[in-house]
Order: C-alpha cells, then sequence, then structure tokens
C-alpha cells in the first residue's frame, strides 16, 4: 500500500510517499481503506518537534527519542470497512466509517487496521469521506472539554480561535448546546464563524476581548494565548477557562487558578471514548455540526498540505485525499 512516511524530524520536506507492507485485520480488529484523513497541528508538532511552551523536552520522549517511533503520521481517517477479524464485532465489510486514532497514528496510509471495539463509527450519510475525516479530532475536543465544563444552556461562551479545527467545532458545539457563543479571530473569518453559528465575533486585531468589560461563563481558548491571568476579570462568577492549548507551566498551575475567585481552569488531556465519537456522528447527522475544511489536497501532495497547517493559518481542517 501508499502511505506518507518521515523518518527524521524536520520540515515538512521530511514526508515522502512510498510503498509499505498492508496491514491486516488481527483478532478483534477491522481493516479500513481510508478514503480521507487530515494533517492536523498533532501530526505538525510531531513531525517538527514544535511544542507548545515548556513541553519542548518532552517531544523525543513522546514520539521517539532519535527517530520517529510511528513513521506514519494522521490521527483521524474516514473510509470503507475493507476486513473483519477473528472475534471483531458491530461492523461488517463495506460498511462506511471514520475514526480517530490518537496518538497511535497511522492514517496517512491507504489501509489501517483498528480494534472494532475502538475509536470507530459509522459514517454520517449526509458528509462527504472529506468531512467525516474531519469530524473526531476537533469534534472531540471540543466535545470533551465542554463536558469537563459541564456547559449548560444558556451560559455565555467565547471561543478564541474560532476559525481553526478545535474553534470551528466548539462554536458549532456550543451553539447546539443552547449558549450564546462569542467567537473571536480574524477579520477574514468573521463571515465564516459568523455563519457557523456564532452571535457575536470579534476580529482580534481590532478589539483585545479581555479589555472590553463583557464576561463569559466559558473561554475556550484553542490558541494558547490566553491564560487565566489575562482573561480572569472576563470570566462571570463561577466561570471556566478551557486551555485547550496550554504551555507547561499553565498546565501545571491549573488546579490551583482561579481560587478563592470561584473560577476554575481545565486544561490537559482526558480519556477519549466511543461514545464521543458516537455522539458527534449523531450531532452531524442532524445537521448541527459540519467540519470546516480549509484545503484538500491527494495523498502524492501530502508535503503541501503539511506546510498549509505551518502557516498557523488553515480554516478548520486540511484534508488528504488517499484513496478515490
Amino acid at each position: 500500500m501508499r502511505a506518507a512516511i518521515y523518518e527524521r524530524y524536520g520540515p515538512p520536506e521530511v514526508v515522502n510517499v512510498r510503498e509499505v507492507p498492508t496491514p491486516s485485520a488481527g483478532p478483534g480488529e477491522v481493516l479500513v481503506r481510508v478514503r480521507a484523513s487530515t494533517v492536523s497541528s498533532g501530526d505538525w508538532r510531531a513531525r517538527s518537534l514544535a511544542m507548545p511552551p515548556g513541553f519542548g523536552p518532552f517531544g523525543r520522549l513522546v514520539f521517539g527519542v532519535t527517530r520517529p517511533r510511528q513513521p506514519i503520521l494522521g490521527t483521524e481517517l474516514s473510509g470503507v470497512v475493507e476486513a473483519v477479524g477473528e472475534n471483531a464485532t458491530g461492523f461488517r465489510v463495506g460498511d462506511e466509517v471514520f475514526a480517530f486514532a490518537d496518538a497511535r497514528m497511522g492514517c496517512h496510509a491507504e489501509f489501517h487496521s483498528i480494534r472494532a471495539s475502538g475509536l470507530i463509527a459509522r459514517k454520517p450519510a449526509g458528509l462527504s469521506f472529506e468531512q467525516a475525516a474531519a469530524l473526531s479530532f476537533g469534534g472531540m475536543t471540543a466535545l470533551k472539554f465542554f463536558r469537563r465544563a459541564a456547559l449548560a444552556r444558556g451560559e455565555r461562551v467565547l471561543v478564541n480561535g474560532a476559525s481553526g479545527s478545535v474553534g470551528s467545532a466548539a462554536v458549532q458545539l456550543a451553539r447546539y448546546f443552547g449558549a450564546d457563543v462569542t467567537g473571536v479571530c480574524s477579520a477574514a473569518n468573521v463571515e465564516l464563524v459568523r455563519g457557523l453559528g456564532a452571535q457575536h465575533v470579534i476580529d482580534y486585531a481590532s478589539v483585545d476581548f479581555a479589555a472590553t468589560g463583557a464576561q463569559y461563563d466559558v473561554i475556550v481558548d484553542t490558541i494558547g494565548n490566553a491564560p487565566y491571568a489575562r482573561v480572569r476579570r472576563s470570566l462571570a462568577r463561577g466561570g471556566r477557562l478551557l486551555g485547550v492549548l496550554s504551555g507547561f507551566s499553565d498546565l501545571l498551575l491549573a488546579p490551583l487558578a482561579g481560587r478563592g475567585s470561584g473560577h476554575r481552569v481545565i486544561a490537559g488531556t482526558a480519556p477519549s471514548r466511543v461514545a464521543d465519537l458516537q455522539r458527534l456522528a449523531a450531532i452531524a447527522a442532524e445537521g448541527h455540526f459540519t467540519p470546516v475544511i480549509d484545503e484538500t489536497f491527494p495523498l502524492e501532495r501530502i508535503v503541501d498540505a503539511h506546510r498549509r497547517v505551518e502557516t498557523g493559518r488553515k480554516r478548520g481542517s486540511v484534508v488528504v485525499r488517499i484513496a478515490a
């Protein structure tokens, strides 16, 4: 099969497409013929070792000390079940699915095997394979943070970085949950974010949301430039700051930040659940969540996809089309 391989850390050009052995469906697994995947910020960090502030020393421990431990990147996919392994239940050959490989990666290939009981679900019929490939990374991240924050109907939510993969998902899901949503983005993306359902949109180049005096019940920081010290006056009593992208020091201080003020800072990862993936599929099937696609590249141009992500200017997800 064809796969995008990287054997050393570095710029986008370290990734190249080559032939590698095709995996099989082991016991309890299904083999998926991959139709589409994405190049996410996680792929960019794994390839380049560009870590959030304070996490630099941990990059090689996570991804491989001298060279990449997993040479095939890609955390999410959509495709068609090609084979079903022994004792694997819930799926049949021909099922259209989407899946989240998380830190195991390996989705930038024509085939990918995954546990049938793992993070895999049937693709919503109304979504293309390209859209379905972009469902899980941004959607799962936003959904998990909102669950940890116990987001309630009618609460005021501000999404900092509302046009990215996680941010665009957070805007749509917050609206679905009945929140009053403010999105923060560049002037070029104001109409996009408004179209996703945000009732209010702030151009960060013109207005500092933390200096307006407005208060929010939940602030979602997908950029990493809204630490508690900056936004504490923008949090209402009982407000929660969701640090989707946090530096190491902010992560360590999260349990202490906000004490005495009635605030909470929620940062760090949480386990991914199959139920979350299935819920995302249901919300998408109802028309309440459609992943935003920035650009779509064929597998042969995956280097260009990495370059696009590295600009930091993508809107939603960058998709890689792997099979017709």
